[in-house]
Formats: C-alpha cells, sequence, structure tokens
C-alpha cells in the first residue's frame, strides 16, 4: 500500500512557488521518518539559478538534509563551489549522531545559505549562522519560517518547552460518543479514517494510551493501514501495573515505556522480561501518574509529538491538567445516544471555564468528517 500521509492544511505552503517552497516541500517528505529529528529539506542552486542539488534528512543517525543536497550535486557532476543552499532550518555546528552541516556546507564551497529559522536546539541556536558567516558565507533568514516550524512543532517544544507536543486523536459519533455505553467503540468511523489515523500514529515519536484501553481492547497500536520506515513508541499509562505480559501490544519492534505510580518488582520483572521499560512517576496522592513530569520524561527521551489515543477517563485527565496542545476528532455521520464521551473531566462551574480551541482546518476523509482544532494560543511559544 503506497504511503498515505496525513494532510497537514495548518502547513500553509503560502511561500511564492520559489527555491523555497521546494525545499518545504522536501521537507514534508521526511514527516514519518525524521524523528527525533526536525524535518527539514535542501535546495542547492548554481550561480546561474539553477538547481544542482537537493535532499531532505533522513533517519535517525543518518545524512542531514545539507548532506544529502550535497551528495545530490556530487552525483549529478555539478559543482557546488559558490553555490546557494535553500534549507528549511540553521544548519547544525554540533557533533551530535552526524557531524556539522555547517562545516560540510563551508567546505564545499557554498557561497549564500538562505534558511527559514534558527534552531531552537541550545547546542545550534545561532552558532551555526555565526560559523558561517565566520567563514565568509552570506546568510539571509526568514523565507518560510512560518511553514517549517509548522512541520516541526514537536521539535519546537521539545526545545523550548520542555514537553512534547501532544495531540489528541478521537473517532466520535456526531453526538459525541467515542463508545456504546457498554464500551463497544469498533468501528465507529469507516476504513478510511482509521488509515488516515494510522498516517497520523506514523509521524508521531509515540503514541500514548492508558490501561483501559489496554485491558479492554487489547490493541495493537502500531502503524499498520500505511507504510512507514519506523514505528513510533508506545507509551502506557498504567498506575498499578496491570499491564497484562501476554498482550498483542508486544508483537511490534518498538520501544514500550510503562509509567506507573506504584511499583510491584515482580509485575515490572513481568513486564521488563518482555522488553518493556518502567518508569515510577507517581503524582502527590501516589495513585496516579504524574502526568506533567510523565511528558517531561518523554521530552527527555527525545520524543517530539506524542499521540494520544485512549479512553475517556485518561482523556480526560489529560485535558483537565491543559496537557493537551491539539486534537484531531474524526466524526462520523451516525448518532449513538447514550454511551461514552471523548473527555471526562470537569464539571465545570461556568462556560468561560472551557477549552477555547481554533479550527484549523475540515476535510471529509471517506465518509467521515476531520476536525483538526488547536487549543487556543498553545502554539506561542
Amino acid at each position: 500500500m503506497p504511503l498515505i500521509r496525513p494532510t497537514t492544511p495548518f502547513v500553509d505552503f503560502s511561500v511564492p512557488q520559489s527555491l523555497m517552497a521546494r525545499a518545504l516541500e522536501l521537507a514534508q517528505v521526511s514527516l514519518t521518518l525524521t524523528a527525533p529529528n526536525p524535518r527539514v529539506g535542501c535546495v542547492l542552486t548554481s550561480s546561474d539559478g539553477d538547481v544542482i542539488g537537493a535532499g531532505h534528512t533522513q533517519q535517525a543517525g543518518g545524512p542531514h538534509a545539507e548532506i544529502m543536497a550535497l551528495r545530490d550535486a556530487q552525483a549529478r557532476g555539478a559543482s557546488t563551489a559558490g553555490a546557494t543552499a535553500w534549507v528549511t532550518l540553521e544548519p547544525c555546528s554540533h557533533h551530535g549522531r552526524t557531524g556539522p552541516c555547517c562545516d560540510a556546507l563551508i567546505a564545499a564551497g557554498i557561497r549564500k545559505v538562505v534558511a527559514s529559522l534558527a534552531d531552537p536546539n541550545p547546542l545550534v541556536a545561532g552558532q551555526g549562522f555565526a560559523r558561517l558567516r565566520a567563514a565568509g558565507v552570506e546568510v539571509e533568514v526568514g523565507p518560510g519560517a512560518a511553514e517549517s516550524r509548522e512541520l516541526n512543532l514537536g521539535f519546537f517544544s521539545r526545545m523550548v518547552r520542555g514537553t512534547p507536543w501532544v495531540r489528541m486523536k478521537l473517532a466520535a459519533s456526531l453526538d459525541g460518543k467515542t463508545a456504546l455505553d457498554n464500551g463497544a467503540s469498533q468501528w465507529i468511523t469507516a476504513p478510511a479514517a482509521r488509515a488516515d489515523g494510522h498516517a497520523w500514529r506514523a509521524r508521531a515519536c509515540a503514541v500514548l494510551t492508558g490501561i483501559g484501553t489496554v485491558r479492554d481492547d487489547d490493541p495493537l497500536l502500531d502503524v499498520r493501514l500505511v507504510e512507514t520506515a519506523r514505528q513510533p513508541h508506545l507509551v502506557i499509562v498504567d498506575s498499578r501495573l496491570e499491564t497484562p505480559p501476554g498482550a498483542r501490544l508486544f508483537g511490534p519492534r518498538r520501544q514500550v515505556l510503562v509509567y506507573a505510580a506504584l511499583d510491584d518488582p515482580a509485575r515490572r520483572a513481568e513486564l521488563e522480561a518482555r522488553g518493556a521499560t518502567v518508569i515510577v512517576l507517581p503524582d502527590a496522592t501516589h495513585a496516579r501518574v504524574d502526568l506533567p513530569a510523565l511528558l517531561r520524561d518523554l521530552a527527555r527521551r527525545e520524543i517530539n509529538e506524542l499521540h494520544v489515543e485512549a479512553g475517556h477517563r485518561l482523556n480526560g485527565a489529560l485535558v483537565g491538567a491543559g496537557l493537551v496542545d491539539e486534537f484531531v476528532a474524526y466524526l462520523a455521520p451516525k448518532l449513538i445516544g447514550r454511551g461514552q464521551g471523548m473527555a471526562d473531566f470537569g464539571p465545570l462551574g461556568d462556560l468561560a471555564q472551557a477549552v477555547a480551541l481554533e479550527f484549523r482546518s475540515t476535510q471529509m476523509i471517506g465518509p467521515d468528517l476531520r476536525l483538526l482544532a488547536r487549543v487556543a494560543g498553545r502554539d506561542r511559544f
């Protein structure tokens, strides 16, 4: 099955059809590939304005966009001396999994670098630009900045806020029910919406769910309905370490992180034997997992985007604590009546206390309506 990427209409490629627009398109090609690194595209042009190389960042540990573009130019037999690099993020200046891209551009004789915006990583944060300028390379910053930041909101969130960008996926009837009163929920939405949901999973670094979903549905929670080069990690909120060692979720090859409030050495050993990592993070009551601390810990584990697929109780706990940044909701053209809602939080004493959202897009996915809504002002960091 060909790769189905989620439409990201909030990434408005309104940049004029230009070389930076082409670099941004390359960055979007890497949407499901680069985590935990940012999604970056690069185009090289000669002094005459001809494209001589192009590329995007590969999987973690692989070449960055600038290196791929330089290799492309070399494969074409094109000289990079005096060329211009159009790149959607500041070239890195530090030794991480790979060497500094700014040094590679300098060595290749690049005359000018046009970058969308500075890298928020404290290890870079303007140092790449400074090194380029010190070597006599002209640097221009700004074209495509909004678009590049949208493509990398998770990376920016981790670097600036110290937490992942949290996206909650919901599948509900038109009257807002995610399951029947007896808990049955398969399937409220049609196959096209389920495939689109898997594409949103594929772009995330990790998928989060709760023990209730694990126990009641025994889900895989992996990416199956679209092609992907990697499986996102799985995060389970399991206060009392009740995850069954025989659960199907241990089938796919990926890292499984289980967050608990209470430790149980025997149960911990069983889960660790299945390859899980158990982290005990109790809140002040020692009865529940400390959810804000969980997000901070995930950021330390290089999780940029966290995709939540959970039940109404855990959803409610996350929303009530103000930890969700945006929602991707699929509404099926059906009414269920009495049943389970999207998120169980409140009750609120006043409508002014409601979580204010901004609709970013609406789109039909098969017979279902997909809404993308962001918590108002949440992306201003």
